[in-house]
């Protein structure tokens, strides 16, 4: 580990030409006084590097000089394409690997090229999870990836939605994904694939047998047609609604840009006061309430009748409940 320290702290230098003790402190994650007792062991060791005092100073390594440790390893190279997403890198367990890889990336690039690296770096950063949602706990994820790299069978036990609950799996897996900050793994299981959210497996054990991948496979073109069946499974049923202009204004931002597409091609056109209508996918008359209800009075449900009937018990409901009557008021002050 400390080997390793040092050498990210030796590649930082001959990056970034001049680094505080607590610059190397804060990106090593270590305390000051390491990073003291860090240089002075590169120094034993004929690196030059010296430090500059003042308000402009810091360590450097003498003009001119470069490390030849600028090859990446079998780790490094694994986590080279996730140096921009720190979150994933840390997950995966391939923190360290994707932070030296990074660095010796830079390292092995001229001046005026990790200058424009380094600008990159300072105005592009990647946020994953969505809105108001905390991070999954997936304690699993960096073995599944491990097994993912070298092509091992996994048993897995995992809970789903539907009965019975708890199953055990053993399967091929082929390819992990990172969609809205949760992963999922894509597995082979009786030469068929499946998909399973990572954060819902209860127990994982790589077995000794190794597997050969599907010949001709590709996780990005499988993950696309999945999300396309999904929806289309998801969103059986049809709902007409009359949408006002505001309503059309506001549907991508209330109900995602499928529906808005959706909406677009199926509109009619506008009566006089503006109001169109269109017919929009749902995947029951439970799950569609709360999301029309989302518009408000810039939308009415046409069809089906059993929607516009449920959508009408929903606002009587909410209608006794806010009301104008001061006594209702009063009865709920404390």
């Amino acid at each position: 580990m400390r080997a390793s320290r040092l050498v990210s702290l030796l590649l930082m230098l001959q990056a970034r030409e001049r680094m505080t003790a607590q610059e190397l402190a804060d990106a090593l994650e270590v305390s000051v006084r390491t990073v003291y007792r860090d240089v002075e062991s590169l120094s034993a060791a004929g690196v030059p590097v010296y430090g500059e005092p003042g308000h402009e100073g810091g360590y450097r390594l003498l003009g001119g000089y470069r490390t030849r440790l600028t090859g990446l390893n079998i780790a490094e190279a694994d986590a080279l394409f996730l140096t921009g997403h720190p979150a994933a890198a840390a997950q995966l367990g391939l923190a360290a690997a994707s932070t030296t890889a990074q660095l010796k990336v830079e390292a092995s690039l001229p001046s005026e090229l990790r200058d424009r690296a380094a600008r990159v770096i300072d105005r592009l950063y990647f946020d994953l999870p969505p809105w108001y949602a905390e991070a999954e706990e997936v304690p699993h994820l960096a073995l599944i990836a491990d097994a993912t790299w070298n092509q091992c069978t996994l048993r897995i036990r995992y809970l789903r939605w539907a009965e019975p609950r708890e199953i055990t799996r053993t399967v091929q897996p082929h390819g992990l994904v990172l969609k809205a900050g949760h992963w999922y793994l894509v597995a082979c299981e009786d030469r068929s694939f499946r998909t399973y959210r990572v954060a819902r497996m209860l127990n994982v054990d790589v077995l000794p047998d190794r597997f050969e991948r599907a010949e001709g496979f590709d996780l990005a073109s499988h993950w696309n047609g999945y999300l396309d069946h999904f929806e289309r499974r998801r969103n059986e049923g049809t709902a007409v609604l009359r949408l006002s202009r505001r309503g059309v204004e506001r549907l991508p931002h209330l109900l995602g840009p499928t529906m808005a597409v959706a909406a677009q091609r199926s509109a009619t056109k506008p009566d006089r006061a503006g109001w169109i209508e269109v017919t929009l996918p749902i995947e029951s008359i439970d799950a569609a309430i709360p999301e029309l209800l989302k518009l408000g009075g810039d939308a009415e449900v046409v069809a089906p009748a059993d929607l516009r009937a449920e959508m009408i018990r929903a606002l009587r409901a909410m209608s006794r409940i806010y009301t104008d009557d001061a006594s209702s008021a009063s009865r709920t002050t404390v």
